[in-house]
């Protein structure tokens, strides 16, 4: 079984994979620590040094080969990623994808607590902060409501969530 986590960044894919994949036995993957492994060096740096279309392109090439090499995983992917080169529709073939979707204000607080650590975000006061999640989200609400399971944050239940996942 391969399960694809989606959601804006801080929804917590990272947090709920490591939990899922604990509780359904299959080993836990980060897509962008894939990326990271692979280039050697951090997203950061090859936004910067290279831009979003050359790292938008090593995502989609990552995410398939990833894929089909992989029959049982459990793979936590960037924002973006299922927003380019036809990944959610890539990821629905392959697996049972899982929106986490946080509320506005939940987000914010948790993005604002964390922006030093992400570099889109760091020098963005909360005013630009608030103004980058609202946009950056309606942008990408479109792919992210085509995962098979759709998940409220607020009330993420784990026993519950399993369930959905293995009836996708």
């Amino acid at each position: 079984m391969r399960i694809y986590l989606i959601g804006f960044m801080g929804v917590g894919k990272t947090h709920w994979g490591k939990i899922l994949s604990n509780k359904l036995g299959l080993p836990f993957y980060d897509l962008d620590e894939l990326i990271i492994e692979q280039e050697g060096r951090s997203i950061n740096q090859i936004f910067e040094e290279d831009g979003e279309e050359f790292f938008r392109t090593k995502e989609r090439d990552i995410l398939r080969e990833f894929s089909e090499e992989n029959e049982s995983m459990l793979l936590s992917c960037g924002g973006g990623a299922p927003c380019f080169f036809n990944n959610i529709n890539f990821m629905n073939e392959m697996g049972v994808t899982v929106w986490i979707n946080t509320p506005f204000e939940i987000l914010l607080g948790r993005l604002r607590q964390g922006k030093e650590k992400r570099p889109l975000l760091k020098d963005l006061s909360d005013e630009q902060l608030r103004a980058y999640i609202v946009k950056k989200n309606a942008d990408r609400r479109m792919y992210y409501e085509q995962a098979k399971v759709i998940v409220e944050d607020r009330v993420i239940e784990i026993e519950k969530l399993i369930k959905q996942i293995l009836h996708a």
